[in-house]
């Protein structure tokens, strides 16, 4: 199942974002393409809200992996810089199937660690505001997760 949402701002982005985020549950996966600038690290602080945290989020470019406490933990991963295998070598595995909710950024480059189930999100730039968010459900959990999140038509608060 495929929802596209539009936001005309960084606070539409999170607001989406929260509203996700309160369907969310221990060792789900989100998926975030999108190009630098697109709203991948807004999107994120919005699960992060949803999930009660207070810290503030960042993009984990140099970090590959920041971990933050909450309702739920958040792995907010970017495997940009990394290969398959260093993936597998530094165990990002076991987050995926951990008790947390994990966002990984650039997922494309560890395909075969992602799980089956997961929420593929991505993020387009229309115009200098503009954002096209696309959200793809793969699998009966995400499927279902979708199907809750349209009953909530808009994405601006």
């Amino acid at each position: 199942m495929q929802l596209e949402r539009k936001s005309y701002s960084p606070q539409d982005t999170i607001h989406l974002a929260k509203q996700i985020g309160t369907l969310l549950q221990p060792g789900d996966v989100l998926t975030l393409d999108g190009e630098l600038g697109a709203g991948k690290t807004h999107f994120t602080k919005g699960i992060a809200s949803a999930l009660g945290i207070k810290e503030m989020v960042n993009s984990p470019t140099f970090t590959i992996m920041k971990e933050y406490e909450g309702r739920l933990p958040l792995y907010h991963m970017d495997v940009y810089r990394l290969e398959e295998e260093e993936a597998e070598e530094i165990g990002l595995e076991e987050y995926l199937e951990g008790d947390g909710v994990s966002v990984i950024e650039w997922a494309d480059k560890i395909t075969s660690l992602l799980p089956p189930e997961k929420l593929e999100i991505t993020l387009g730039r229309e115009t200098d505001t503009t954002r096209v968010i696309q959200l793809h459900g793969v699998g009966d959990r995400f499927i279902g997760l979708l199907k809750e999140l349209e009953k909530h038509e808009d994405v601006s608060d």
